[in-house]
């Protein structure tokens, strides 16, 4: 659950809606961008090589190992599941560039009365997650608003349904579908179409993403590595956040996430063939999400 909105948290939401309300019909504003829509980047129709080998999982596991010293995901089989590499055909689509950030849930916020993204103790308490609970402070909204200087970072500590909310407010707002991209949208996306390891190629670089091998072991603006960009220009699609998809998993009422995030270190789980499950009402402060422009 949520934190109830404080009286004058709801004010404050309602002024920030007003400013936003207003900074797109005036009439300079009308003929520039809309800071609030998400940017996207097109995905051209075809095939592309999803999934991963024995080869390409082993190399995972070393990757961990590395960086861990130990062998625990491999012990626990992380990688074992995945897609079994092959070449998959799917129609264009465009998805958004990078993670929706801070800014942009934030209009979706003040404009619905949405919850903003929180967790409280006991719920936090009862996901059994390594984070402690204090961690969760610098990235949960006070009175509506996202924290000071993360704007244009990735809103995290948003569950399924609120990214499905996001994305129905925003349909309707733009007269155009927005939905969560499928597994195979997501990877094809980050990889591009000749099965790569990585986005930007077959070997691990920790300058190229935002990880604990050389991040700041927290969230960064969205779009900080350039040089880690797909082949179709999707950026933070490894390292930053994990991020929901549509893709439901093993389980009832769970669905894939994809990425990694800040505090992975290897980067195994970073690949982009790499996936996990996670339930649908989790608010996580290392999962985000994307979304696909029908």
């Amino acid at each position: 659950m949520t934190s109830p909105v404080r009286p004058f948290a709801a004010h404050n939401v309602w002024l920030l809606g007003l400013a936003l309300i207003a900074a797109v019909t005036t009439p300079d504003a009308r003929a520039a961008p809309d800071a609030t829509v998400p940017e996207t980047v097109p995905v051209a129709a075809g095939p592309a090589v999803l999934g991963s080998d024995a080869a390409e999982r082993d190399a995972g596991y070393r990757l961990d190992e590395a960086a861990y010293g130990h062998g625990s995901t491999r012990e626990w089989g992380w990688y074992d599941d995945e897609r079994p590499r092959g070449a998959v055909a799917l129609p264009a689509f465009e998805i958004t560039r990078t993670p929706i950030t801070n800014a942009q849930y934030a209009a979706f916020v003040a404009a619905t009365g949405h919850p903003a993204p929180d967790v409280t103790p006991r719920v936090w308490a009862g996901y059994r997650l390594i984070h402690p609970y204090a961690r969760t402070r610098r990235h949960a909204w006070r009175d509506g608003v996202p924290p000071p200087g993360r704007a244009q970072h990735p809103v995290v500590l948003v569950s399924y349904g609120d990214a499905e909310a996001y994305a129905r407010w925003l349909s309707a707002r733009t007269g155009t579908r927005w939905r969560l991209p499928t597994e195979a949208e997501w990877e094809k996306a980050a990889r591009g179409v000749d099965g790569r390891m990585f986005p930007w190629g077959p070997r691990y670089e920790p300058a190229r993403l935002n990880s604990h091998d050389a991040g700041p072991f927290d969230t960064l603006p969205v779009g900080s590595f350039p040089d880690g960009a797909s082949p179709f220009g999707l950026l933070d699609a490894a390292g930053q956040v994990f991020e929901w998809t549509a893709t439901p998993a093993a389980g009832n009422g769970r669905f894939l996430v994809k990425g990694g995030s800040w505090d992975d270190k290897g980067c195994g789980v970073c690949r982009p063939a790499a996936r996990h499950g996670r339930p649908a009402g989790l608010k996580h402060i290392l999962i985000g999400f994307r979304l696909v422009r029908d």
